[in-house]
């Protein structure tokens, strides 16, 4: 597809011919070829996104855990310049299903179906079975930003009527691109997850001092009782993770994965393959015991933030999840310095251990003019409740008030 512009617009169905520095200039520019500094590192929100590197992307579709049969049918937009190199581009898919998306729009397809549309396919701007705020329409550095992202969505616009599909919907957005798109007619969105912060903690018990003493006795017993029963914990990166570990991994993964989703997303040769191309960006946390691996949970490294994926055990023990999932990360988060845990979608148990409320960001652009007004009016009532909902939860944090010091 070729629009006619400066630059030529147009969608791969896969990475493979994507020359990966030529992505990754776009996904993480403040990254690509340099190294920044401490003080750039500091003030950034994100300098590096692991989950849209061509590495990680790839690694999606070279394992089959996205094309083929899964409903994921990559369609990412490209904006070349005049001498074909990438200038912007977006990871985009053509979707036949709501699942792995972390934002959830079954009840829409419903009520567009029952009023005799038809919402599937649909054009999603996202990083597969990832729900991580990172950015989703990107850009080379050097290129005009503002120029490029109008150019992306109306991309995105002409690829949604070619194909037919009923909607296009960016999540997990940066809060300023958020801004943007609503500013271009995009309908906004949000919802809540929970994060950590390192308020300059030097351990984790300098960390437990800023909790009310209730809580922090709490999670002193919580980490106790994980680890009573001979539980040893080993967190690993890079080269100190073999294909073993990813086999006990990929067990523990598929056991919680099957009982609680159905069928898990990601297939054992993902693991393998984002081991040997970003290895040194995992923390792999595995619990052993009598001698045996029996659960574990994987983390990304940014160069700010520790983000936790994905969990799973073979044996079930009291406060394991909360130890490998939560309180490992805030160790290793304090131990390297990162600004922040964001342990995934979800889990309101997440406050009581002194991980915060924030708020995520998704755009969404109907083609049907009925069908939208009815999700803008939706969506104006679900923001005012989510916004009541943090205000609540903000309210219930266990740091200690000024009183209490």
């Amino acid at each position: 597809m070729t629009i006619r512009t400066t630059v030529k617009i147009r969608t791969a169905p896969g990475l493979k011919d994507i020359p990966a520095a030529e992505w990754d200039a776009c996904a993480n520019p403040r990254r690509h070829g340099n190294t920044i500094s401490a003080g750039e590192a500091e003030e950034a929100e994100e300098t590096f996104n692991p989950f849209v590197s061509h590495a990680f992307l790839w690694a999606l579709e070279e394992s089959g855990c996205v094309g083929g049969r899964s409903g994921w049918h990559p369609a990412h937009l490209l904006v070349e310049d005049g001498g074909g190199r990438l200038a912007a581009a977006a990871p985009c898919y053509l979707k036949t299903h709501s699942q792995g998306e972390y934002v959830f729009d079954h009840a829409w397809a419903d009520a567009y179906l029952r009023a005799g549309g038809r919402y599937y396919p649909k054009l999603q701007v996202a990083v597969p079975f990832t729900p991580v705020t990172g950015p989703r329409l990107l850009v080379a550095p050097g290129a005009d930003r503002e120029a490029m992202c109008r150019t992306l969505v109306a991309g995105l616009r002409a690829v949604r009527d070619q194909a037919g599909a009923s909607s296009i919907h960016l999540t997990f957005l940066h809060q300023a691109d958020w801004e943007a798109l609503g500013q271009q007619g995009l309908l906004q969105r949000v919802d809540q997850q929970f994060h950590w912060f390192n308020e300059g903690y030097r351990s984790f018990e300098d960390f437990l001092t800023a909790l009310a003493s209730r809580k922090r006795k709490a999670i002193r017993r919580e980490r106790r009782d994980a680890l009573s029963e001979g539980i040893t914990v080993e967190v690993l990166s890079g080269r100190d993770i073999t294909e073993g570990h990813w086999d006990a991994f990929f067990a523990f993964y598929m056991d919680t994965g099957s009982r609680k989703w159905g069928r898990p997303y990601l297939n054992r040769r993902f693991f393998s393959l984002i081991g040997e191309r970003l290895g040194e960006r995992i923390v792999l946390i595995l619990a052993k015991r009598a001698g045996r691996y029996i659960a574990g949970a994987i983390n990304f490294r940014g160069d700010v933030a520790l983000y936790g994926r994905n969990w799973g055990c073979i044996e079930h023990h009291p406060f394991l999840h909360f130890e490998l999932c939560y309180f490992q990360a805030i160790d290793y988060a304090v131990a390297h310095g990162l600004k922040r845990v964001e342990a995934g979608a979800q889990g309101e148990h997440k406050l009581a251990r002194g991980y915060r409320p924030v708020l995520t960001y998704s755009a969404h652009d109907i083609a049907d003019p009925a069908f939208r007004r009815a999700i803008a009016d939706y969506l104006r009532r679900e923001q005012a409740y989510v916004l009541a909902a943090m205000g609540e939860l903000s309210a219930t944090m266990p740091f200690r008030h000024p009183q209490d010091a």
